[in-house]
């Protein structure tokens, strides 16, 4: 495949992606809805409102990447386990948008994502529970990128690929990505004492971990 079929191919699956994403989170987004409205409400500087926006960014690629490699293999075994991340990574997705419908947030963020996840933890050096939600972040120490994103070029490069190749490219991409994601699950965990954010993010904390083993036996199996 030509790096320019290859372009046109990871921006077809990421519009698919999107779409696909989009009716997920449709059916996902009455859960967020109905949760019961805390008190108090988030503020859309804080913890819990960044890692809902970010976290549904950093879902959406996983959901892209897990069409892609569905397209280019025909191993039962990695099919199902991006249909997996797909289904539930979308659902969650869902969940998040409905928790900033109800708390009346803006699903844009007012600062650069990750910027929350910069900030103080409750109860260490001596920061006091809401303060340090708003504390003002150096922007120096807030990356460019989220954790585990993959790159563009390497998008382009799965896009490129089939069968084996696309198998231990999809496998090593989505381990990096889960560990970021586990990465900024703990970082809400222990910044946040709002029960559906923590409840949900320990849940990811688990299945991602539980996953990341998985992939990395499946990983070795391909590499053997």
């Amino acid at each position: 495949m030509t790096e320019e079929r290859a372009r046109r191919s990871v921006g077809f699956t990421a519009f698919i992606a999107t779409m696909l994403a989009l009716v997920l989170v449709a059916s996902a987004l009455m859960i967020g809805r109905v949760t019961a409205t805390p008190d108090p409400v988030p503020s859309t500087r804080s913890a819990e409102a960044g890692f809902a926006r970010d976290m549904q960014t950093h879902h959406d690629q996983a959901v892209e990447m897990s069409i892609m490699v569905r397209d280019r293999t025909d191993d039962e075994a990695v099919r199902l386990l991006a249909y997996d991340i797909l289904t539930s990574q979308a659902r969650q997705s869902g969940q998040m948008y409905g928790w900033l419908a109800v708390w009346g947030l803006p699903p844009a963020a007012p600062e650069p994502a990750m910027t929350w996840m910069h900030r103080p933890i409750p109860g260490e050096g001596g920061a006091h529970a809401g303060h340090e939600a708003e504390a003002e972040v150096d922007p120096a120490v807030v990356p460019a990128t989220m954790p585990g994103m993959a790159t563009r070029e390497q998008l382009a490069e799965l896009g490129s690929l089939s069968g084996r190749a696309a198998e231990r490219r999809f496998l090593e991409l989505m381990i990096a990505h889960h560990e970021g994601g586990v990465d900024m699950a703990e970082a809400v965990v222990a910044r946040s004492s709002l029960p559906v954010v923590t409840d949900l993010a320990r849940s990811m904390v688990a299945a991602q971990r539980s996953e990341i083993q998985l992939m990395q036996d499946m990983l070795a199996e391909r590499e053997a």
